[in-house]
């Protein structure tokens, strides 16, 4: 049998709902970020920082763009006889075919999976973190306290608390107490989401829970072996860690990466970020171009004026455009004398000439105001968006649009075009 001392299961089948129209045909961790990266290179990046050669990758939701992304796992040095990365998706057994119906759940269909290995220690990761972190470094702390269970915690804003699951500890950062998104929170220290199991725990409580309804680590897991004795145990980390799971938050990510002295690095050499890349020629910067404070991706044409923005590969924007304080992911065609302001272009969208993307003051959405709740523009992928409209702020569109779905030649402040068969 094959032995490793820890092995790595990453949840990736999050749709990302709070993401609006930029996860409608995409999971989450398959979006753009970074210009060249998708989300999911991060935690893969950790795994083989770490020394962890064993991922499995459980994916659900729309995985057709994750799964050709990882591949056999060659840009992460995961393309391994003896281990490597794993697309784990849910699969007809002989008696049923079953959905993952939650974290928890999710790993327990995968035990076979994990005993094939007969790994010590079992780390639980989730894909949609920008972060860098060592899981070694967590494993010798886990291995150190002899824990049966160790969760990743850092602290956070006090008033934020609540949206986490809330660790209290003793002065050994002994787990005295866990609380799942408490109303009251008694702690800063949130979890992450990254716990190390020692193996025979993970598993009996697994097993001990499998028949309860949407099965999740935070909600039934953790608070089911706290209850029962469990040496539990808080790592705490102090690193850059972000969630990219709003709309604001994601475009926050990334405008954090143009900063004079960006507080995340990408480049950092003892801490590589790896990702597929495609082979595509050098950017090209027109004479009369203007970029400043911006990413620009490979194989992108620049004609027009790109300013604190992050540009994909392969995107092209016309002569007298203006992109400013926008995300403009891959393959995008901007056409000629077009204004974006506070954008996020999804992947392959057209935007026709004489567009003015981001126009006017916020305005609550009228739509889905918990998702739309800024002063972003929102582009779905491969959207068409007409010559000689205006689109306003706190807006989505998804689809190929026509001049007619513009009353009056614009989208006002607030509002939604979503075209039959796409989702906001």
């Amino acid at each position: 049998m094959v032995c490793k001392e820890m092995i790595a299961m990453l949840l990736a089948g999050g749709q990302g709902s709070r993401l609006g129209v930029l996860t409608s045909a995409v999971a989450k961790p398959a979006v753009a970020f970074g210009g060249k990266y998708r989300i999911i290179d991060f935690p893969l990046s950790n795994c083989i920082n770490s020394g962890i050669d064993t991922v499995g990758v459980l994916t659900q939701y729309q995985p057709l763009r994750l799964n050709s992304h990882i591949g056999i796992g060659i840009p992460w040095d995961l393309d391994r006889n003896n281990g490597g990365v794993t697309v784990l998706p849910p699969y007809e057994k002989s008696d049923n075919s079953e959905w993952y119906t939650g974290t928890a759940n999710a790993i327990f269909q995968n035990l076979k999976y994990m005993e094939s290995y007969n790994a010590e220690y079992v780390i639980i990761l989730s894909g949609d973190h920008i972060y860098k972190m060592d899981y070694q470094e967590m494993l010798d702390f886990h291995k150190t306290n002899q824990a049966d269970v160790t969760i990743a915690a850092m602290p956070v804003p006090i008033e934020e608390a609540g949206r986490f699951g809330i660790v209290i500890t003793d002065q050994n950062k002994r787990i005295v107490e866990f609380e799942e998104k408490p109303e009251h929170p008694r702690s800063n220290m949130a979890s992450m989401g990254i716990y190390i199991f020692s193996w025979k725990v993970l598993k009996d409580s697994l097993v001990l829970l499998k028949d309860q309804g949407n099965c999740d680590f935070g909600k039934h897991i953790i608070p089911y072996l706290h209850e029962h004795g469990a040496k539990m145990f808080a790592y705490e980390y102090n690193g850059y860690w972000k969630d990219v799971g709003t709309l604001s938050s994601y475009w926050q990510a990334n405008m954090e990466l143009i900063d004079l002295i960006p507080e995340f690095n990408l480049y950092e050499k003892y801490w590589k970020i790896y990702t597929k890349c495609d082979i595509i020629e050098p950017q090209y910067i027109a004479p009369e171009a203007v970029v400043e404070k911006s990413l620009i991706g490979e194989g992108s044409d620049i004609y027009g004026q790109v300013h604190s923005s992050v540009v994909g590969a392969g995107v092209t924007i016309g002569r007298g455009s203006v992109v400013r304080n926008s995300i403009i992911m891959k393959g995008v065609t901007i056409g000629e004398n077009v204004t974006i302001d506070k954008g996020i272009i999804a992947e392959d969208s057209v935007i026709g000439d004489r567009v003015q993307i981001g126009f006017g003051e916020y305005a609550p959405n009228s739509y889905n105001p918990k998702v739309y709740a800024s002063d972003l523009a929102t582009i779905a992928e491969a959207s068409v968006i007409p010559p000689d409209v205006r689109i306003g702020r706190n807006t989505a569109v998804a689809g190929v649009t026509t001049p007619d779905d513009y009353p009056d030649g614009q989208l006002a402040g607030g509002n939604v075009i979503i075209k039959e068969g796409e989702s906001a």
